[in-house]
């Protein structure tokens, strides 16, 4: 274990360095650090458009000089080399600012959507020790300024409070950006840059710091997955640039790749197509809930897509109906990504061919292992628990020792608590999340599973399934469904179609709620924390 100097022992690396310098070693690593990597790609692009928003565009050039001059307005502020900045803000060319100013500080990024609540902001602030904190005064009617200043009063580290709108309370962002630029600090390429936090949607949010050479070794490889070689990818993001999957694009496609960023403040699936009639993105992210609402849009039928070359689904495992539907309205591939805030991710072959999809996971990114309870490898076509580690593979747990104890290995490795299989060919299939299983007399249900045969039937617009307690099984398992728009659905209904596609009787669902939508985190998740209090407390149909 390494003890980075930042921050006194909120970072500490869990790879044993000579783990770490020997992916460094065989070149996988250019120990530069974030910002020193956006100021080659600058310099390189000049006004090349780096960033299209509701403003317009910004090129690389002028990026670079934003994001310095805000630097030294946070400077001016006390924010420096390892602090940490909490960002609350929407997707703009604001947000890429904010986060490339954090990085030539040296300090370290800690992002977290608009959609958070002030109690979750709270916790995520104290516990990472944020001594800065960047929110957007008033968004979509709710006040985010009062809160975080009230919170500064009990938090002694939080020394600093931005708004994005103009406020006597606070120090502004537009005049920041008019500040002397800073020099910048070019920090230990091995030290932390960035805190990812889990999206809550099973249990509490995590935070899991990553260093400058994890983020742009792993974000640029992920990315670069979707690439013909040396392509500056025109990439639409509908996901929150704070959340995980959401932070491949400042750093794998602007930073790493020298690509454009399409961005909207809030995901609405017909300005979404409309920014892809206008803005002919070559790619396409987003989460699979995104891509069922687009679908759904009454102009999905008439959108010019052509300009898309690819679509990247992750977030949540994808389902092979919604990706079909996907495939439909893009004409284009359809890439589907299995992933965690923890460091993991492998590329899933194609969803729409039906059947289990694999991957081979990608060296460059994290290596897979698929092991026992006792971290023994299992063989080819066991079912085990996925562990990951690699390049990409975060620092540690932030604030947090009792998740490092659970969730890393002595060796670094990252346990994900996610069930999979790993065949003689070193292919992997995810068979669920071991969290989310059903228990039902001590027959264990896949709720993914069924959810994928629910979103093929009629009159079913959306799906999930939850476990809901029962005093005779244990669990059973509750299917929520949002009917079409004139649909009769039934639990009878249901359970004729899925035995009619073969489900074993003992995975049918045995509650039905209906619902007008399912709940969705911040980053547009499915909320299982959420749906299960539905569940439980909403009204039932039994079997």
């Amino acid at each position: 274990m390494t003890a980075i100097d930042q921050s006194t022992s909120l970072f500490t690396d869990l790879v044993p360095r000579r783990v770490r310098r020997g992916w460094a070693a065989q070149g996988l690593y250019r120990d530069l650090d974030l910002f020193s990597l956006f100021d080659e790609q600058a310099r390189r692009l000049g006004d090349r458009t780096a960033v299209v928003d509701a403003e317009g565009e910004v090129g690389f050039g002028e990026l670079r000089d934003l994001a310095l001059r805000l630097a030294g307005g946070l400077a001016e502020h006390g924010v420096g080399r390892g602090d940490v900045v909490g960002v609350q803000l929407p997707n703009s060319r604001l947000s890429c600012i904010v986060e490339l100013a954090v990085a030539a500080l040296g300090a370290v990024l800690l992002p977290f959507p608009p959609g958070r609540g002030g109690k979750e902001a709270a916790t995520l602030l104290s516990g990472a020790r944020a001594a800065c904190v960047i929110v957007p005064g008033t968004h979509r009617g709710h006040d985010y300024l009062t809160p975080v200043l009230a919170l500064a009063r009990t938090l002694p580290e939080l020394r600093t409070v931005v708004s994005a709108q103009r406020t006597d309370r606070s120090p502004c962002l537009a005049d920041l950006l008019r500040s002397e630029p800073a020099v910048p600090a070019r920090p230990d390429p091995d030290g932390a840059a960035r805190i990812m936090v889990s999206s809550g949607s099973e249990a509490a949010p995590k935070m899991v710091a990553f260093s400058h050479n994890a983020l742009a070794t792993g974000l640029g490889a992920v990315v670069g997955e979707v690439l013909e070689p040396g392509e500056r990818p025109r990439s639409l993001w509908l996901v929150p640039l704070s959340a995980a999957f959401g932070s491949n694009a400042t750093v794998g496609t602007l930073i790493v790749h020298g690509g454009t960023l399409v961005l909207q403040p809030r995901f609405d699936a017909a300005e979404a197509l409309r920014l892809i009639e206008r803005h002919r993105p070559s790619h396409v992210l987003g989460v699979p809930t995104m891509m069922r609402m687009m679908a759904d849009e009454p102009s999905a039928a008439t959108a010019d897509t052509s300009g898309v070359r690819a679509v990247v689904v992750g977030g949540a495992k994808l389902d092979g109906a919604t990706a079909r539907r996907a495939a439909a309205l893009f004409r284009c591939p359809v890439v589907s990504t299995y992933g965690s805030s923890d460091g993991v991710h492998c590329a899933m072959s194609d969803p729409t061919r039906g059947g289990s999809r694999s991957g081979r996971p990608n060296p460059a990114i994290v290596d897979i292992r698929v092991v026992d309870d006792d971290l023994n490898d299992v063989g080819p076509g066991q079912v085990g628990e996925i562990v990951a580690r690699g390049p990409f593979t975060p620092l540690c747990y932030v604030g947090a020792p009792h998740l490092n104890a659970r969730y890393r290995t002595p060796g670094g490795w990252v346990r994900t608590d996610d069930l999979g299989v790993l065949d003689a060919d070193g292919r992997l299939t995810v068979v669920d999340r071991r969290k989310e299983i059903v228990v039902r007399g001590g027959a264990s249900i896949s709720p993914l599973e069924v959810e994928q045969l629910l979103l093929q039937l009629d009159g079913v617009r959306d799906a999930a399934c939850v476990g809901v307690p029962d005093a005779l099984m244990g669990e059973r398992l509750c299917a929520c469904v949002v009917p079409a728009p004139g649909a009769t659905i039934t639990l009878g209904g249901l359970v004729a179609q899925l035995r009619h596609r073969a489900l074993e009787d003992r995975k049918l669902p045995e509650r039905l709620v209906l619902v007008d939508r399912l709940p969705q985190t911040p980053t547009g998740k499915v909320d299982r924390r959420r749906l299960r209090t539905i569940a439980c407390r909403g009204p039932m149909t039994d079997g």
